[in-house]
């Protein structure tokens, strides 16, 4: 391996270091780009060179949504990634209308597109991102190498500490370094090495488990919608949720979730069963006679946790920690790509602004990734925390009373086109949350839905056909 440090030793170019290879090292990678004149991402897996499992990413097996909000932020990222998805066999769904959902107070109506989800294999949304960042040459991965730890002061983070594969230990100085290794992350502990005052923590646990398996996609369905049915968070039952993704390859990725005391089991036989027992059986319904590709999977580390580094009084020059890294959240909300890409993003246009080694950069690109996380935390912890046995802070007085509005809204969305749209644009990160408390909306709210609740899920007499007609073998 070369040493790619000696060329910065002793000179004038820019380098960024970034820790983590996944996607969301890949986009603060192209958010660095224009701005060094190298970026070293420190992975210490050895990255598939297609669409692959990646080690260390158990919850690729799981259903991942990409949102509207979030894929604007990598296209803008990675110009053409999009188009490059779609030809990779992903789909973009239009929001509302590509959806079926269940939501706490009733099905949503499929209104004309507000806004869209991209719908893949965690696998193959990884690589496409992976495929365009590491195209340019200005961006540099090292496989297989562990970080030790960081380089410098509780003043300024001067670079890394890493060890290669070959048990060789050495120091990777950086103008910036940018911490994207995701819900594994050591910053505090870095940190607290250097000096730096640990960050207040925040942990909310529904006790959540998922189970997911693949099955080949009925013929002919290559523009179903997703189907989803959530739980109740109001009811004193655990929460349980299925959810069918279409991923590429004529396959669906079916998603069960259960919280504490709810729970699915690994057992395939008991699948097709809790599908049909949460609040409406249709997903236990469309999969009962397809045939499955996989085994059952399961994953239980679902804990939202964040840590509020934009808190920290005296923040280090040279340290910006994004994605996974500062927070994690319910993976039923899909929000952590989007996240991630919205504060890559910011690091970008504070980059754009100010340059690499402009003073207090590092702490105003943490206020700002900030941001995006706060909206993401509020919508996952306000229903999280409501599941019997749940641990956490319990909502206060405050928070009860919002809760009784958003309860209102959800039943407004099921029958009012601005209201379904407000909450879209919330949900999928593409507008503040203050759309949801705008005059026209609270009156809209107050008045209620314009449209009596729907009784059954709003499939097409065509969409139910090639979904029930008998399969054939391949």
């Amino acid at each position: 391996m070369s040493d790619p440090d000696r060329s910065f030793r002793g000179s004038t170019r820019r380098r960024a270091v970034v820790i983590g290879g996944g996607t969301a090292g890949m986009l603060a990678a192209a958010a660095l780009r224009e701005y060094a004149d190298d970026v070293i991402v420190v992975e210490r897996d050895t990255l598939p060179a297609g669409p692959a499992p990646r080690k260390g990413l158990p919850q690729a097996h799981h259903a991942h949504l990409l949102w509207s909000g979030g894929a604007r932020a990598m296209e803008e990222l990675l110009p053409g990634v999009t188009d490059r998805w779609l030809a990779a066999g992903a789909r973009r769904i239009a929001l509302p209308t590509g959806l079926v959902s269940l939501q706490s107070q009733g099905w949503l109506r499929r209104w004309p597109e507000m806004q869209f989800v991209i719908a893949c294999s965690r696998d193959l949304l990884d690589w496409v991102v992976r495929e365009r960042a590491t195209a340019d040459p200005r961006i540099e991965v090292l496989n297989r190498t562990e970080l030790l730890g960081l380089e410098g002061s509780a003043a300024r983070v001067t670079g890394v500490r890493v060890r290669t594969l070959e048990g060789e230990e050495r120091v990777l100085h950086a103008d910036l370094v940018v911490d994207a290794s995701g819900r594994g992350s050591r910053a505090p502990v870095w940190l607290g090495a250097l000096g730096v005052e640990a960050p207040r923590q925040e942990e909310v646990d529904s006790g959540l488990g998922y189970a997911s398996r693949i099955f080949r996609a009925p013929s002919e369905t290559e523009h179903f919608p997703l189907i989803n049915v959530q739980s109740d968070a109001r009811l004193p039952v655990p929460g349980r949720t299925t959810t069918i993704v279409p991923i590429e390859g004529g396959r669906w990725l079916v998603t069960l979730s259960g919280t504490r005391g709810g729970r699915p089991s690994g057992c395939a036989d008991a699948f097709e069963d809790f599908a049909r027992s949460v609040r409406h059986p249709v997903v236990g319904e469309l999969i009962s006679d397809l045939e499955p590709l996989t085994d059952v999977v399961l994953t239980r580390s679902t804990v939202n946790r964040r840590n509020y580094f934009e808190k920290v009084k005296h923040w280090p020059e040279g340290f910006v920690v994004l994605g996974d890294a500062v927070a994690t959240y319910n993976p039923v909300y899909g929000h952590g790509l989007s996240v991630a890409a919205q504060g890559a993003t910011a690091l970008r246009d504070h980059l754009a602004a100010d340059g690499l080694r402009a003073p207090r950069l590092a702490a105003r690109v943490q206020r700002a990734v900030a941001r995006p996380v706060s909206l993401a935390w509020e919508l996952a912890v306000g229903q999280d925390i409501l599941y019997p046995g749940a641990r956490g802070t319990r909502p206060g007085v405050g928070a009860k009373l919002l809760r009784r509005y958003v309860d209102r809204l959800l039943l407004t969305a099921t029958g009012h086109p601005g209201v379904t749209k407000a909450l879209f644009d919330v949900m999928t990160l593409s507008g503040p949350r203050t759309a949801l408390v705008r005059p026209r909306i609270v009156l809209a709210v107050l008045r209620g839905p314009l449209l009596p609740r729907l009784t059954a899920p709003p499939l097409t007499e065509r969409e139910l056909l090639v979904a029930r007609r008998p399969q054939r073998t391949p």
